[in-house]
């Protein structure tokens, strides 16, 4: 009898017991599909945050693209010359402050037309030695890097933030590729003597929308600066060299009598600031840019000048 009743008993709670766990065993099921969706949401959104932070991260510390509106007409073109006459400006002014020399060789081609040849040759050319370093000039991008036997050989042409195209020949090698962004300073190749070329050189060119400016009226070589921070593009005049020497300079405006710097000579090494002087006034009047001024001053560019102020000229 004791046991039917425990048998009873045992039965009994197995029949009570049964839903119980069925019912547990569902729930733990429904609990572990849910966690386990959260997990696969969790870890989608831990690999967007991841995302979003290396992105960010990336924005940080890479360098900014110049801007890019520049960098339309004739992008994909393989010609050294991608733009129309047609949308060419009669003239622009073109900012120049933010260079590095691409070579500091002297010159041993001018810009020009050169008889013998029948073609007019549109940079200069920069003495210097097999795979010598190569800069950009300016902040910009690389728009074509190519081969050309009969005439640039191995070349780099970089489109810049300032409206300018530079292009650099007769490399031995380059050091950059197309779509490069890259800033004044970056080397860009080594020097060669590839395509029509009789010894090793640079062959530099300054390009406004296709017109090929002498280089030598944005650049002084002879001391490693540009003449001014601006240059003015102009269709009748980019041919034309440009000479601040300060002799040449102060000696015009002697002759035409409205030199306003006869209490200084260019045998001095200082300049003294007078009424409605400019630190660009001075710098070209003596044959250097305003950023060669400021340097030589340890002026930034918001540092007023005062009248009586001395100013190294050396």
């Amino acid at each position: 009898m004791k046991i039917i009743k425990l048998l009873g008993i045992a039965a009994l709670a197995m029949l009570l017991g049964a839903p119980a766990s069925a019912s547990a065993q569902t729930k733990s099921r429904a609990h572990s599909d849910v966690h386990k969706q959260l997990l696969a949401k969790n870890v989608g959104a831990k690999e967007q945050i991841r995302i979003i932070d290396n992105s960010a991260f990336i924005d940080l510390v890479d360098e900014p693209e110049p801007e890019i509106d520049i960098y339309t007409e004739g992008w994909n073109s393989k010609s050294v010359n991608p733009f129309r006459e047609s949308d060419v400006p009669n003239s622009a002014i073109i900012d120049v402050t933010n260079y590095v020399m691409p070579h500091k060789g002297k010159i041993t081609s001018k810009y020009g037309y050169r008889a013998r040849f029948g073609r007019m040759h549109k940079g200069v050319d920069i003495g210097l030695k097999m795979n010598d370093t190569v800069y950009a000039a300016f902040d910009g991008k690389v728009r074509l890097t190519n081969y050309e036997a009969k005439g640039y050989g191995n070349y780099v042409i970089i489109r810049h933030a300032n409206g300018l195209e530079t292009v650099y020949g007769h490399l031995n090698r380059h050091l950059v590729k197309p779509n490069q962004v890259v800033k004044a300073g970056d080397p860009i190749g080594l020097g060669g003597n590839t395509g029509r070329s009789t010894g090793p050189h640079l062959h530099f060119e300054t390009r406004y929308m296709g017109y090929a400016i002498n280089p030598e009226a944005i650049f002084d070589f002879a001391n490693q600066t540009t003449h001014t921070d601006t240059y003015t593009f102009s269709k009748s005049t980019y041919t034309q060299p440009r000479n601040y020497a300060p002799s040449r300079e102060l000696a015009k405006k002697e002759s035409n009598g409205n030199n306003p710097y006869t209490a200084s000579t260019t045998t001095k090494s200082t300049y003294t600031v007078k009424k409605g002087d400019t630190l660009t006034k001075i710098a070209k009047a003596y044959g250097m840019s305003a950023t060669t001024l400021r340097k030589l001053n340890n002026l930034s560019t918001t540092d007023p000048i005062k009248v009586g102020q001395s100013l190294k000229l050396k």
